[in-house]
């Protein structure tokens, strides 16, 4: 029988786990918002003011990120051809480039568990991790107003 401490070892160790392997696949060093400012960038391109509605913060917090992301020749910005007061922000060839990198390691880690996991088990675990998931997601925007 599992105790509460387990529960809790459990959910330590893989969090080291997932930061362990992101780490390894993560060269240019950005934040985990700025992988989630890509990884929204990859869907279409966006003015900052939905972007930052989007991801849940400030657009001060998101002009910010893309200071680095730009340096880093991940995203470009561009007047709006519609509204010129507005900037459109996308994923440049190098920002894809970056995130197939770690979409491959993804991969590796979903091939993985795959491999391990009985279809019944992968099922209860997507259950389960959407479920703290939403849960994690709602407690942390609400944190962020």
């Amino acid at each position: 029988m599992m105790k509460n401490k387990d529960l809790y070892q459990a959910l330590m160790n893989l969090q080291c786990e997932l930061v362990a392997e992101r780490n390894l696949v993560n060269p240019g060093k950005i934040s985990w918002l700025q992988y989630d400012i890509l990884n929204a960038l990859q869907e279409h391109s966006s003015k900052p003011t939905v972007l930052s509605r989007q991801l849940g913060i400030t657009q001060a917090k998101l002009s910010k990120n893309f200071t680095k992301l730009r340096d880093l020749g991940y995203i470009s910005q561009t007047p709006d051809i519609h509204d010129h007061r507005e900037i459109m922000t996308e994923i440049t060839d190098n920002g894809i480039k970056f995130m197939n990198g770690i979409a491959e390691k993804h991969n590796q880690l979903y091939s993985l568990a795959k491999a391990i996991w009985t279809k019944e088990e992968q099922e209860q675990f997507i259950l389960s991790a959407n479920k703290l998931i939403a849960i994690l997601k709602k407690e942390r925007l609400k944190n962020e107003k």
